[in-house]
């Protein structure tokens, strides 16, 4: 059976939101990755953090202001324990689901570390929300340690930047362990991001935007495919009007066309197809799949979903 590196990059519904949610979610969610290694994919997963890197968030930050003895935990740091907390529940998750197919293969989890532009623009207009709602003194005092927030409703939120990935630290380690063969899960919610200090990595109060890491990723592992797994079973334009359209195979010109004609949310599909773009359009005979997490194997077959290719 020829083998396809594939990086497969899980969206919120492969995840859940609380503890019970996760463990439930990453049950099925391994069901799925097995499958498509037992289809011959070599697997590298990254995935989104959002919900979970929100309540590390608040509950580090609500521990400290009880806590004088403790610090407020940077957002660096919740990055690290969101990648721990996912990885594990993931990685025990495909080892059994893996054992179950009669498949014995090493599954790890990497810290994963992304460096970012300190000139990025987005650290100018930071978009990202996090945290719980905060009053009004609360806020003040977020603003005082040099931290945005928003007015959401009758409250506040922090909100952080996010910049554009520039490369994966790790990235020999996760070519290592995949050439040993081993499923790896890398850059979780995006990588924690952190700024090139000399020989130092200092972590920036950022949220990187996972889908644009997850195609780095498949870039610098010259991987074949990029399979980015949402919450629809294909992308449309037109979406939610009388011209709606559903997208099966487009090229990357395509692809740039119905971007530049704003077809796609800001926050959503936006990302997707650029990091799609970019990686196709990189080298020849590489392709994306957008498509959702119960279609996986089927997209990976090529029977479903939105595909890119150059």
């Amino acid at each position: 059976m020829d083998k396809k590196r594939v990086v497969i990059a899980l969206g919120h519904r492969a995840l859940g939101n609380t503890l019970p949610e996760q463990k439930e979610a990453t049950r099925k969610t391994a069901q799925i990755i097995a499958r498509l290694v037992k289809e011959g994919a070599e697997v590298v997963i990254s995935h989104s953090n959002a919900p979970q890197v929100g309540m590390i968030h608040t509950a580090m930050n609500e521990f400290g202001k009880y806590h004088p003895d403790y610090t407020y935990a940077p957002m660096s740091v919740c990055s690290a324990m969101s990648q721990g907390y996912i990885g594990y529940d993931l990685q025990n998750g495909i080892r059994s689901a893996l054992m179950k197919e009669g498949i014995y293969k090493p599954v790890c989890t990497i810290l994963t570390q992304v460096t970012v532009d300190p000139y990025d623009e987005a650290f100018a207009e930071p978009v990202k929300v996090i945290g719980r709602i905060l009053n009004e003194q609360e806020a003040a005092e977020e603003e005082e340690k040099g931290n945005y927030v928003v007015k959401v409703g009758e409250g506040f939120r922090r909100i952080v930047a996010a910049p554009k990935p520039q490369y994966v630290v790790e990235i020999d380690a996760v070519k290592a362990l995949l050439d040993a063969g081993q499923v790896v899960i890398a850059c979780g919610g995006g990588g924690i991001p952190v700024l090139e200090q000399g020989t130092e990595l200092k972590g920036a109060s950022a949220v990187i935007e996972k889908d644009l890491t997850s195609g780095k990723l498949a870039q610098l592992l010259d991987a074949d495919e990029l399979m980015i797994l949402t919450s629809v079973e294909k992308v449309a334009v037109g979406y939610h009007t009388q011209n709606e359209k559903v997208l099966d195979t487009i090229t990357v010109e395509e692809a740039k066309n119905y971007m530049e004609q704003g077809q796609f949310e800001q926050n959503t599909m936006l990302p997707k197809m650029q990091a799609s773009v970019e990686f196709v359009e990189g080298k020849e005979g590489r392709k994306a799949v957008i498509t959702s997490i119960d279609k996986a194997v089927e997209g990976y077959l090529g029977k479903t979903g939105t595909v890119i290719v150059k």
